[in-house]
């Protein structure tokens, strides 16, 4: 395979790289608007509202009814009231412990799924340029080795355009796929942020709450009498 073949074959190559990191840079940015709009309160007022109707069950030790409104629209798809109900159901876990249970699941299951959907985002993003320069130096090899057999050959300057061309439109096309994402990872970023904010405002004060709640509803240790105590009682 001559050289200005392997460029040809390179050149279309990097074409089908960047259409393939386009649209799995485009599809992802989709999924994380659409799974973020779901787990999300839209409005401060819907958060406010589910902290203070929670609140209220968890003041009145309503578990049942809190799970059961958690599990229900239009806040199932929640991750707030997932994790809010989640706890509530661990009675198997001290009220200490819970919160952080509550709260590294939300590390794992939630907080890492977003992240790693937006770091393969970002190598999208970083890997777009990068191919472009790639057919950059593709294109001017190629230009440049026709440029070096023109005495030989008597190749028409006009041919240069191809080679010139694919330098240029490749890495036109990798700042048109970057910028694009770019835009939209910040854009995710913020949302994340915000859910990040609604964990801190909204779930922790619940689960501090709920630990409270359960506290004062556990028998204090005082009032568990001692087995000397009781062989007294009984004799």
């Amino acid at each position: 395979m001559e050289l200005n073949q392997f460029i040809e074959w390179a050149g279309n190559s990097i074409y089908a790289f960047q259409a393939l990191g386009a649209l799995v840079g485009g599809t992802l940015s989709v999924i994380l608007f659409r799974q973020l709009a779901v787990k999300r309160f839209l409005t401060n007022a819907a958060a406010e509202e589910f902290r203070d109707e929670c609140s209220q069950l968890i003041k009145s030790r309503q578990w049942d009814e809190l799970i059961a409104r958690c599990d229900s629209p239009p806040w199932w798809t929640k991750a707030l009231p997932q994790l809010l109900g989640l706890g509530v159901s661990r009675t198997d876990l001290s009220p200490d412990d819970v919160k952080d249970f509550v709260l590294d699941r939300f590390d794992r299951d939630v907080q890492a799924e977003l992240d790693h959907k937006v770091m393969w985002i970002n190598t999208v993003i970083k890997s777009a340029p990068m191919l472009g320069l790639l057919g950059t130096v593709a294109g001017m090899i190629a230009a440049f080795g026709k440029i070096a057999s023109m005495q030989k050959s008597g190749t028409d300057p006009s041919l240069l355009a191809n080679d010139i061309s694919l330098a240029l439109i490749t890495t036109a096309v990798g700042l048109v796929i970057a910028v694009p994402l770019m835009i939209a990872t910040s854009a995710i970023l913020i949302r994340i942020r915000k859910l990040q904010f609604e964990v801190d405002q909204i779930l922790s004060p619940l689960l501090d709450q709920l630990a409270d709640a359960r506290l004062q509803n556990s028998p204090s240790r005082e009032e568990v009498p001692s087995p000397e105590r009781r062989r007294e009682r009984s004799s």
